[in-house]
């Protein structure tokens, strides 16, 4: 179960991580489209973005069925949910870690981190 989600999560964010498939998202996000709707405003071949298509079929992100010779993509926006409770429990963490920094700013009685008085005084 737990290296399901692993395998779900590389997917999800190696798809994310090049720019041309999130636009493709982006895109997508208005609603289902050709593939070659979807390749008009990049500057590359059909086939290049039929590539990125499918790393985003593979994440889940996309579901393209076929009608004729007309490919169509669909959002699928469910795996996005993995990826966003991920990084919620680190937003957490750096939200925690940082508010008690500046706890510790803030109780410093010239405004300097601890570390830089303990230097002072050793001068």
């Amino acid at each position: 179960m737990v290296e399901q989600q692993t395998i779900v999560l590389d997917r999800v964010f190696h798809a994310l991580a090049d720019p041309t498939r999130r636009l493709l998202l982006e895109r997508l996000a208005a609603g289902e489209r050709k593939v070659g709707e979807l390749a008009e405003p990049f500057p590359m071949s059909l086939a290049a973005v039929s590539k990125h298509v499918r790393v985003l079929e593979q994440a889940g992100l996309v579901e393209r069925r076929i009608e004729g010779r007309a490919h169509y993509c669909r959002l699928q926006p469910e795996p996005l949910a993995a990826a966003e409770q991920w990084l919620s429990f680190y937003e957490g963490f750096w939200s925690q870690r940082l508010n008690a920094l500046e706890a510790a700013l803030k109780a410093a009685p010239d405004g300097k981190p601890p570390e830089e008085e303990k230097a002072d005084e050793r001068r």
